[in-house]
């Protein structure tokens, strides 16, 4: 089977974890590639997610690999085995590939947590702030990519929507809040429509008010996504050439403390929200 064209942030995933568990038994791609009666090159290919691999194989490599995690093996053959096309593959092609493995890692996630310090989350924004987002890139964008930008953050919402949503706590700051991307009415909507997801039970918002003193974490902002199990957890912070996704356990460690660390200048839940419902009437 020739190696795919491209290769989904899933996919990707799977593979870096293959390796890693034969990295961690101390093998060689082409100690590996004579078990499975194959080369070092279709070892590499699939450890980069280019190429696929079933549960037989999943199984056999873990084997062969020493590892008796059996919750983390059956959740990488659910990977592997996963033949789901998902709503966000209609963009494939006409949107970065970033936008596309957002989606993917969200909709696959068992909890999402966030920090944001200047926009409102892509999750919780309406049409009209996403809108205005998207005009102000430069360069400037054509009108039909910036609507199918619009379309796709819509959809992304999906997530926390559906009959189980997956569980979804954002920590914002005041200034995200205050900002005015648009006019008066796009701010007035959009913190509406944040008290209308709260008050649905579809998210959990907790804010940083602007007077809060010792909170330097101005460059915090980043999303953690749960995994089926904790090896499995996804960190995703933004970088100078898009989107990074961080799956490393010392890092992901890392932004579990940087998370505890912000949410414990916020203020509570109950508080956050009439906190959101004060700067909505003043507008």
């Amino acid at each position: 089977m020739p190696p795919r064209s491209y290769a989904t942030a899933r996919q990707v995933r799977l593979g870096a974890e293959l390796r890693r568990l034969r990295e961690a038994a101390g093998l060689k791609a082409r100690e590996v590639a004579g078990l499975l009666d194959s080369t070092s090159a279709q070892i590499s290919q699939m450890e980069l997610g280019f190429a696929g691999v079933s549960e037989e194989r999943v199984r056999r490599l873990a084997a062969h690999y020493a590892c008796t995690d059996e919750a983390l093996i059956d959740a990488l053959v659910v990977m592997a085995t996963d033949r789901t096309r998902g709503w966000w593959e209609e963009y494939r092609g006409v949107l970065p590939s970033a936008f596309l493995d957002t989606a993917e890692v969200e909709h696959h996630a068992t909890f999402l947590r966030e920090i944001v310090m200047t926009y409102v989350p892509g999750l919780l924004q309406t049409a009209d702030y996403a809108r205005s987002v998207f005009t102000y890139t430069r360069p400037e964008l054509p009108e039909s990519e910036v609507a199918l930008r619009v379309d796709h953050r819509m959809r992304r919402r999906t997530v926390i929507e559906r009959d189980v949503p997956v569980p979804y706590e954002t920590i914002v700051h005041e200034f995200a809040l205050r900002v005015h991307v648009a006019d008066r009415q796009v701010s007035r909507s959009q913190l509406r429509f944040i008290l209308d997801k709260i008050d649905a039970g579809q998210v959990s918002v907790r804010v940083i008010p602007v007077e809060r003193e010792g909170f330097a974490g101005a460059g915090a902002s980043m999303m953690y996504l749960g995994g089926p199990v904790p090896q499995l957890d996804t960190g995703q912070r933004d970088a100078p050439t898009g989107v990074a996704f961080i799956d490393a356990q010392p890092q992901l460690e890392q932004l579990r403390t940087l998370f505890r660390r912000v949410q414990a200048a916020t203020l509570e839940p109950a508080a956050s929200r009439d906190f959101i419902h004060r700067l909505a009437k003043e507008l």
